[in-house]
């Protein structure tokens, strides 16, 4: 991704980088040293999902004042977990342009881990948001649930993209009422592997189903990423790219 960031934002005038970092500890939650190094390669927010736990570390990195826009806060985890959890699941920023913006940060409730409504949570921020651009990113496995939390926001939310399952879909569009959608943006990282881990470990694992410990694989290394364009007065959304890159 360090390779590739840097020419990214340059060449397409990016104003605005979200990066979802829930895997980037090894493929398992984010640490505070490698959420700092997400900050230095432009990184305004960083959201996450079901992993956000597995480093102990960054429970007190997030535990920042609401009102605070220090790198902390702008580590997000998903907005509809429960009350009382470290950190926050949505940021409303300001660029230096003035533009002001908000993340949300969701995760689905079909084949995950139980927590609140994703749709009425969202319902329940937006009403606190005065942003016009604002982008959801929502970590689930359905991509049913994915489309239709998407359709269910269409004209809300400049965009709903999905994360989690780590595969990039082509499916993204701008809905009738101006939201750009894509089911799953996938990941940055190891295209010859099983979503990440290596293949032979995974394979095993279907064949014998027996436990065993899982290793982030090595090969063929690529970024992906969803570009947005969309006008900051309305919020609404004009153009919408998936990208990959390799070595």
């Amino acid at each position: 991704m360090q390779e590739h960031l840097a020419h990214v934002l340059e060449s397409n005038e990016v104003d605005l980088l979200v990066i979802n970092g829930e895997n980037a500890a090894g493929g398992f939650g984010i640490t505070p040293a490698i959420a700092e190094e997400l900050f230095d390669l432009g990184a305004h927010v960083i959201t996450t999902g079901n992993h956000i736990w597995d480093k102990k570390e960054i429970f007190e990195y997030m535990s920042v004042p609401e009102s605070s826009h220090e790198r902390g806060r702008r580590v997000l985890r998903p907005a509809n977990y429960a009350a009382g959890t470290p950190g926050f699941g949505s940021y409303q920023g300001e660029l230096p342009s003035g533009q002001a913006y908000a993340i949300i940060n969701m995760q689905g409730r079909v084949f995950m881990s139980s927590c609140d409504d994703p749709f009425r949570k969202a319902d329940a921020l937006l009403g606190k948001i005065s942003a016009k651009v604002v982008l959801v990113d929502i970590h689930g496995e359905a991509t049913s649930e994915k489309m239709a939390l998407g359709w269910y926001l269409d004209g809300r939310v400049t965009a709903v993209l999905g994360t989690h399952t780590h595969v990039p879909t082509a499916d993204e569009r701008l809905l009738r009422h101006g939201t750009a959608y894509q089911s799953d943006v996938g990941m940055s990282g190891p295209f010859d592997s099983v979503i990440g881990v290596e293949t032979e470990l995974v394979v095993q694992r279907f064949l014998t189903g027996m436990p065993g410990k899982f290793e982030a694989a090595k090969g063929n290394p690529k970024m992906c990423a969803t570009l947005i364009e969309c006008d900051g007065a309305t919020g609404r959304a004009n153009g919408i790219r998936r990208i990959m890159l390799g070595e």
